[in-house]
C-alpha cells in the first residue's frame, strides 16, 4: 500500500511465479547467509589479524551483502504476499540466531539467561510471522 495526498492505495507489484513456499525458504536462506557474512565482517578484526589489517578489503563486501539483503526483502515480499513487515522481523531473527551461535563459536561468549530469553523471543517472532495467517 501506498499513501499519496493521504489516500491509501494498494499497489501492484509483479510477482514472479515463485510459490510462496519456495520464497520462504529462499528468504530464510538468503537472511541468514547474509547475516553469517556481515558477523565476519565486523566482528572478524577480533579474531583473525587479517581482518583487522584489511578493512578497506572487508568494505567491499558491502556491495553483495547489500544485494543480499535486497534479495531477501524480495522474496520476503514475494512469501508474504506484498507485505513487508513479517520479511523484517524474519532478518531480524535470522541475524539473532547467528549472532549468538558465532559469538560463542568464535568469541567464546556464553548465552546466559538474558540471551537464551532473547533467542527464545526471536524465535517466536519468526514464527508468528511465518505460521499465523
Amino acid at each position: 500500500m501506498i499513501v499519496k495526498n493521504g489516500m491509501v492505495r494498494k499497489v501492484k507489484v509483479n510477482m514472479e511465479s515463485m510459490s510462496k513456499l519456495t520464497a520462504l525458504i529462499l528468504c530464510i536462506g538468503t537472511f541468514l547467509l547474509v547475516q553469517l557474512v556481515t558477523w565476519f565482517q565486523l566482528n572478524g578484526q577480533f579474531v583473525w589479524p587479517w581482518f583487522k589489517n584489511n578493512v578497506f578489503l572487508l568494505c567491499l563486501l558491502g556491495i553483495p551483502i547489500s544485494w543480499g539483503y535486497i534479495e531477501a526483502t524480495r522474496l520476503s515480499f514475494i512469501a508474504f504476499d506484498g507485505i513487508l513487515w513479517p520479511g523484517r522481523l524474519l532478518g531480524f531473527g535470522m541475524g539473532m540466531l547467528s549472532f549468538a551461535v558465532l559469538a560463542n563459536v568464535f568469541l567464546g561468549e556464553g548465552i546466559t539467561t538474558k540471551t537464551m530469553v532473547s533467542l527464545v523471543l526471536a524465535t517466536f517472532l519468526v514464527c508468528i510471522q511465518v505460521f499465523w495467517k
